[in-house]
């Protein structure tokens, strides 16, 4: 049964009753008969809902912002931002999902070929903490645009905020169905995939977490998205505004205490620029106000749950003995909650395991280079390929950059975000398909080619 867990005290909140296989095989079945009246509904009728969400995402925001905060920790400033982001996403599908479904017509030697996107059915999405409300609504508004049908497995340390995306769509006038949660554990989800009502499946998740997930889907020949760790560059070269670039590095790296797939985790700085952005960087880390994640004030909370505080002070502790420098931080204090001080890690050997894993958490780890090869070649040194932020001010440096860094995102002289309006995916071992954008919309919908005659 999930139990809400206040990672800033220790506190435990509300039980969620986990749900019976009776209740599943409810829930799967009213799934299926939502979506056969759900998938002739007009456009119109779609936007309409998405609209109404959004103004319930409003008029909710800080009873929904609490409830981030009081279970994963996250500031109640990053919590309200989260909630905007969600409304921002539902009106952007409704203002351009239409014309995003259109038919698409083509001229061939003899007659014409017109492709239609139609939906196929329920669709699982397995989600997690970190982001509670946005991970979900990166799947849910392209779901309800595209006349698919939704149920979500949400992380069993958010079961409020699953509860509560449910009641969001109910609240809006939306059919019984057309989204719905399921209070299950982990060792549910298989038997989901596999059932025939579901068509595709999308996590967002660890490595290990996605391969159980890919491998289901797999098993039952069904397409699935895959949304995985991360450990992103974030390279500043000379032509930089360094100091713009290491102000904003304190944010990649500390927002929503380092627990982000796309935060810049690895700092990759230029010789020559080196010094100037460590004194900038080291000030802002050590300076960043931590505190009770209710007060306006706080810019980092605790983390998630003790049990994640304390792989990240493994994972630390392995660095030092692999020979890594600990430069600042990664202290524990003696007091309840899921505390932990910022860290950061410098003079890194190249053939310690740490260098190509990912730190979900407020760790930075710092690498001295000397040119663009070595940029690039410290860059791809890794597993994953998800986002990247490149600081510099040279077009031809840019465009080596987009081209040669392994990575389904790069961002130029910014702070790389998700964003409505964009495609949002990696390659290599940060898994494969894209949310968000027409991209995430298409993902799980048929194209169907209807050939006419001339």
């Amino acid at each position: 049964m999930p139990t809400q867990v206040n990672p800033a005290t220790g506190e435990e909140g509300k039980t969620f009753p986990a749900l019976t296989d009776e209740q599943i095989e409810a829930k799967l079945a009213k799934a299926s008969e939502t979506f056969r009246s759900w998938r002739t509904t007009d456009l119109s009728t779609r936007t309409d809902l998405l609209i109404r969400i959004a103004d319930q995402f409003a008029a909710q925001k800080e009873s929904l912002a609490n409830i981030i905060t009081a279970e994963m920790g996250k500031p109640i400033t990053q919590a309200r931002a989260e909630i905007d982001k969600c409304e921002k996403a539902f009106r952007f599908y409704a203002k351009n999902g239409p014309p995003m479904l259109a038919p698409v017509e083509q001229k061939l030697v003899s007659g014409t070929s017109v492709s239609h996107w139609l939906p196929q059915g329920p669709v699982l999405a397995v989600m997690p903490w970190n982001y509670p409300l946005w991970q979900v609504v990166r799947f849910m508004a392209p779901t309800i645009m595209a006349g698919n049908v939704g149920v979500l497995k949400h992380a069993s340390s958010t079961p409020g905020c699953a509860a509560a995306l449910e009641q969001i769509v109910l609240d809006a006038g939306g059919p019984e169905g057309v989204f719905q949660n399921l209070h299950i554990s982990a060792s549910k989800v298989a038997g989901i995939i596999a059932d025939d009502r579901i068509v595709a499946v999308t996590i967002t998740g660890s490595e290990g977490a996605g391969i159980k997930v890919a491998e289901a889907a797999g098993h039952n020949l069904k397409k699935v998205v895959l949304e995985l760790g991360g450990s992103d560059p974030f390279i500043v070269m000379p032509s930089a505004d360094v100091r713009k670039a290491a102000e904003t590095a304190v944010t990649a790296r500390l927002q929503n205490a380092g627990q982000s797939c796309i935060c810049g985790k690895r700092m990759i700085v230029h010789e020559d620029v080196y010094d100037e952005f460590m004194e900038i960087f080291v000030e802002g880390v050590k300076t960043i106000k931590i505190g009770d994640p209710t007060d306006d004030g706080t810019q980092m909370g605790p983390l998630s749950s003790v049990g994640a505080r304390d792989e990240i002070a493994a994972q630390l502790d392995q660095a030092v003995q692999s020979g890594a420098n600990k430069l600042y931080g990664g202290d524990i204090p003696d007091q309840p909650g899921a505390w932990m001080t910022p860290a950061i890690l410098t003079d890194i050997p190249d053939d310690a395991p740490v260098a190509r894993e990912e730190f979900f958490g407020p760790v930075a780890m710092v690498f001295k280079i000397k040119d663009i090869d070595e940029a690039v070649a410290v860059a791809n040194n890794i597993p994953f390929g998800l986002g990247s932020s490149a600081w510099t001010n040279d077009a031809d440096e840019q465009a080596r950059f987009i081209r040669d860094i392994e990575a389904g995102m790069t961002a130029i002289n910014q702070m790389l975000a998700s964003d409505p309006y964009a495609p949002f995916g990696g390659v290599k071992r940060s898994g494969h398909g894209r949310e968000l954008g027409s991209h995430g919309l298409h993902e799980f919908m048929n194209l169907k080619n209807v050939m006419l005659p001339e």
